[in-house]
């Protein structure tokens, strides 16, 4: 079954990762005039052109989508929207024209460019509708019963291997990342609603809809592209992770308080992350590298500070299995506060079904190129070797 133009997988504007909308309200108070470029990577290189078609109808029916007066109240209860950007959100809609598919190379390219403002929305269920429409064609008899006798053999060994090691998973947080690689809306739906009922480490879910219809809590701070878009917002690029810091405290200054930490990488961010910064922002996200060397790091860059790390939390969320997850508990149980999120192993983990590795970055802002480095080769986009070569610079990284 393909699906057409007139069944959306995407049904609600709340049907995305709540750092979308936390960021979109900076940018909204801070930044309403800029203009960015976000575009589509297929890192699993998987040809995706045959689904073009299907891609561009869901992209049309995506523009057709407003917020509906019960999500802008359920919004209005939270203590970081504030009542003018709710204002605004009470009109938005996305803009497919801001949206060019193109399948005339070797592979799939979708580019989105506009107002920073207007375009941040499309990522999230983009990327899911890309998902979607691909498992729908590929794996058409799977089932969200598959997705669920999965997860239960996952949770079943998880438990086992805690008892096994006398580990106390009285602190492990656990928390659905999974809205932008899912094998499908039901899926994912369906994940969400056995882990609520199941698991008592289940905290939470990055996904605003499914907090909203199923009373979790939202979790997300900002991503990448906050950092990557003042590398061109600062007088001087070596200023711009401050600068993004201090302007996210601008915005929030009393919640929303984790920092991703990998945007050049974590040296250069300790660098940056001052004991003001440090004392005000709650904790750190890792998404790329060694999660033990990072979290290693972290702790001593909160002791070297005189900051009790137990006030602190550490937010994991790079490719994690619930394994991985165990194993980096065990390392970090009662030294620090810990939360996991976990994302396409929670919501795309079916039987003989290959799951998709795709992002959608920020390549340009105000014209000009932004990149992120990461603490993982192969994990940086930027197609502009000198702009890359500066960013070392100013953040003197070695040239590698």
């Amino acid at each position: 079954m393909t699906h057409t133009g007139h069944t959306g997988v995407i049904e609600s504007l709340l049907d995305t990762d709540a750092y979308k909308l936390h960021m979109q309200q900076a940018i909204f108070h801070q930044y309403p005039n800029i203009e960015a470029v976000a575009e589509f990577h297929c890192r699993s290189q998987e040809d995706l052109r045959p689904y073009c078609h299907d891609i561009q109808a869901q992209i049309n029916q995506l523009g057709t989508l407003s917020f509906t007066e019960d999500e802008l109240a359920y919004l209005a209860t939270l203590p970081f929207f504030t009542a003018d950007y709710l204002d605004y959100l009470k009109t938005f809609k996305l803009n497919s024209d801001q949206v060019n598919v193109d399948a005339s190379g070797e592979q799939l390219t979708i580019k989105i460019t506009g107002k920073w403002l207007d375009i941040i929305l499309w990522e999230v269920p983009l990327l899911a509708v890309i998902s979607e429409v691909r498992s729908s064609i590929c794996y058409p008899e799977s089932s969200t019963e598959d997705a669920i006798e999965r997860l239960k053999v996952k949770l079943a060994n998880f438990y086992q291997k805690a008892k096994a090691g006398d580990t106390d998973l009285s602190e492990f947080a656990l928390v659905d990342f999974g809205t932008r690689r899912r094998f499908s809306k039901a899926v994912h739906e369906t994940i969400v609603d056995y882990l609520k009922e199941n698991v008592p480490e289940f905290k939470g879910t990055s996904n605003y809809h499914l907090a909203h219809t199923r009373g979790l809590t939202p979790v997300g701070t900002q991503a990448h592209e906050w950092f990557q878009a003042h590398q061109q917002l600062a007088g001087e690029l070596a200023d711009s992770q401050q600068l993004a810091l201090n302007r996210w405290l601008q915005e929030y200054p009393d919640s929303l308080g984790i920092a991703l930490t990998d945007c050049i990488n974590m040296d250069a961010f300790l660098r940056d992350f001052d004991l003001r910064l440090s004392e005000r922002f709650s904790g750190l996200r890792h998404d790329s590298g060694d999660p033990i060397a990072w979290g290693e790091k972290a702790i001593r860059h909160y002791e070297s500070l005189g900051i009790d790390p137990k006030s602190k939390t550490l937010v994991f969320s790079d490719s994690l299995t619930l394994d991985k997850a165990l194993e980096i508990y065990k390392q970090f149980a009662h030294r620090v506060n810990l939360s996991f999120g976990i994302g396409t192993q929670l919501t795309c983990d079916l039987p003989g079904v290959d799951t998709l590795n795709i992002v959608i970055k920020l390549t340009e802002c105000e014209g000009r190129p932004v990149a992120k480095i990461s603490d993982e080769p192969g994990k940086s986009i930027c197609q502009d070797e000198d702009y890359l070569l500066q960013l070392r610079q100013a953040f003197k990284l070695a040239n590698s």
